[in-house]
């Protein structure tokens, strides 16, 4: 999760500079250098944000293929006894 979150953070500073290179202005100015580390903050909790988007969304498909598989085995188990129930009133 700190991989992830470090490179939104990476991320945030990134589309700063591709804003100034699109504005065609200097990278490092000194009345401008506090907007670095809010651009990076910024990424950072847009990243926290998304990796717990991510964990809800496993848990739930987690959930839904365990549903799911339940279900199946219990198809597969009625459609034995079913089998088994015909055999037997064959013979």
């Amino acid at each position: 999760m700190v991989y992830i979150t470090a490179f939104w953070g990476v991320f945030g500073l990134a589309t700063r500079f591709w804003q100034l290179g699109i504005q065609r202005r200097p990278f490092i100015s000194k009345p401008e250098l506090w907007i670095y580390p809010c651009y990076g903050l910024t990424g950072l909790a847009v990243g926290y944000w998304l990796e717990g988007v991510q964990e809800r969304q496993e848990a739930c498909l987690n959930e839904r293929k365990a549903f799911y598989l339940r279900k199946r085995k219990e198809m597969v188990e009625r459609e034995k006894r079913e089998v088994g129930g015909q055999e037997a009133a064959m013979h």
